[in-house]
C-alpha cells in the first residue's frame, strides 16, 4: 500500500490531496516554485525547483525515485514525463494524459477532431496578425485564452475591434511556460456551465460525481454549487463525452471535464486531468468521497464502487486585494464560524496578490443551491484578508 508519491504543484488542491494521500498511508514530496507553499506544510518532504527547466525536473525524480509522479498545475515540462513512464514510474493519471492536458492546442484538438465531441469553433494563433485572422474567423464576440495558464489567467473576451491590441497583451502576460500562443474561441450562447468530476479506475467503471455549477470572474471560480439542477439528457451527453475524451486520454485518476450547457445540448470547453478548483464544494461533504480522496483512490487502485448525493452544497471563495510578502492576516473569522452547517479552509499561502485565493467558505444542507450559494457568499465576506 505504502507509495511514495512526487507531487508537481502545491498549491491548495495539492495540499487537499496530500491530506487524502497521507490518510491512506502514502509518503509524499510536494514540489513547486516557492517554499512554504500549501501542500508542502502537510507533505513528508518538499523540493523548490522550476519545474520548466527538464534538468531539475530529471534531478529530483532520480533523487527521490517515485512510484508515482502527480502533476497539479500547467507549467511543468510535461514531455519529460514519457521517459519517467518508460522507466516504470506511473505519471498520473498517464504521460499522455499530462502532455496534452497541460496544452489547450492538444486537448482541444484530440477532442474536436480524434474524438469528434461537439466543441465552440476555434482557431489558434501565435501573433498579433494570427489573432486578428482567427477573430475574422470565429466572429465576434469571441474568447481568447493562452493555450497553458491557470485559473483564468490571460482570459478575455473579445466584443469589439478595440479589444483586441488588449487581448493579445493580456494572453501573453497570462501565460505560463514559454509557450506564447494563444487559442480564439466563437462564443457559445450557454445558458450555464458545469463541472463533471469524472474518476477512471484501472479495473473498475468510469464515474461521474453529481454535476457542479459555477460562476466565474477574470476566468477565475467565485462561487460553485453541487449538485446543478440540469436536463437529464444533457447530463446523459455529457457524460458519454467526458468518458470517450478520458478514455483516449488513458489512466485512472479524478478528471475536471467543463461543459457549456445550451438549450441544444453539452459543449466540451476544457478538461483538466486532477482534482478541480470548483471541486473544492466537495470538502462540504456533498458526496461519497470529496474529489482529493477519489483522485488518491484511483491512482492507487482502490476500488471506488459508486458515488452518490449525501447533501446539497457549495462553495464561495475569499480573495485577498493588495500584494504582500509578509504573512497574511485574517480578520472576521468569528463571524464566518457564526453560521451553522459551515464549514472553511484557509490555505496557507505564505504571500498575497489582488484576487489571489486565500481560502474558501462551505455550507451544506437540504436547501436549494441558490440559498447554500448566498449563505457561503456571506461567509467568504466576512473574511477579510490583511
Amino acid at each position: 500500500m505504502r507509495k511514495k508519491i512526487l507531487l508537481l504543484g502545491s498549491g491548495e488542491l495539492g495540499k487537499e490531496f496530500v491530506i487524502a494521500a497521507q490518510r491512506l498511508g502514502q509518503y509524499v514530496i510536494a514540489v513547486d516554485s516557492y517554499p512554504n507553499a500549501p501542500a508542502m506544510q502537510v507533505a513528508h518532504e518538499f523540493e523548490v525547483i522550476d519545474m520548466l527547466n527538464g534538468e531539475a525536473l530529471d534531478t529530483i525524480v532520480a533523487k527521490h525515485k517515485p512510484d508515482l509522479i502527480v502533476p497539479e498545475i500547467e507549467a511543468i515540462r510535461t514531455e519529460r514525463f514519457y521517459d519517467f513512464e518508460n522507466q516504470g514510474i506511473q505519471v498520473v493519471p498517464s504521460a499522455k494524459a499530462a502532455n496534452f492536458t497541460m496544452n489547450r492546442k492538444a486537448i482541444r484538438d484530440l477532442a474536436a477532431i480524434e474524438v469528434g465531441v461537439r466543441t465552440a469553433k476555434y482557431k489558434y494563433a501565435t501573433s498579433y496578425e494570427e489573432l486578428v485572422e482567427a477573430v475574422a474567423y470565429t466572429g465576434m464576440p469571441c474568447v481568447v485564452k493562452p493555450l497553458m495558464s491557470s485559473s483564468g489567467k490571460g482570459q478575455s473576451v473579445i466584443k469589439s475591434e478595440e479589444d483586441w491590441q488588449k487581448a493579445w497583451d493580456y494572453a501573453m502576460e497570462g501565460s505560463r511556460g514559454d509557450l506564447k500562443e494563444v487559442i480564439v474561441e466563437g462564443f457559445i450562447d450557454f445558458d450555464y456551465e458545469i463541472t463533471l468530476l469524472t474518476v477512471t479506475q484501472q479495473y473498475g467503471p468510469t464515474l461521474f460525481c453529481p454535476p457542479i455549477g459555477h460562476r466565474q470572474e477574470r476566468g477565475d471560480y467565485q462561487e460553485s454549487w453541487q449538485p446543478m439542477p440540469m436536463n437529464p439528457e444533457h447530463l446523459k451527453e455529457a457524460q458519454e463525452m467526458a468518458a470517450a475524451v478520458t478514455k483516449a486520454l488513458g489512466g485512472a485518476g479524478l478528471w475536471g471535464v467543463e461543459f457549456f450547457i445550451t438549450k441544444e445540448g453539452a459543449y466540451f470547453s476544457e478538461l483538466s486531468p486532477r482534482p478541480h478548483d470548483t471541486g473544492m464544494v466537495t470538502l462540504a461533504g456533498t458526496q461519497s468521497f470529496n474529489e482529493f480522496e477519489l483522485h488518491a483512490r484511483a491512482i492507487l487502485n482502490i476500488p471506488i464502487p459508486q458515488i452518490d448525493l449525501h447533501r446539497n452544497g457549495a462553495s464561495a471563495v475569499v480573495l485577498a486585494t493588495e500584494t504582500s510578502e509578509k504573512e497574511p492576516v485574517f480578520e472576521g473569522v468569528e463571524k464566518a464560524a457564526a453560521y451553522s452547517d459551515s464549514d472553511f479552509r484557509f490555505f496557507g499561502k505564505p504571500t498575497t496578490r489582488p484576487y489571489r485565493r486565500m481560502a474558501v467558505a462551505l455550507t451544506y444542507g437540504t436547501q436549494e443551491v441558490s440559498a447554500l450559494v448566498e449563505k457561503a457568499k456571506e461567509m467568504a465576506a466576512h473574511i477579510k484578508v490583511k
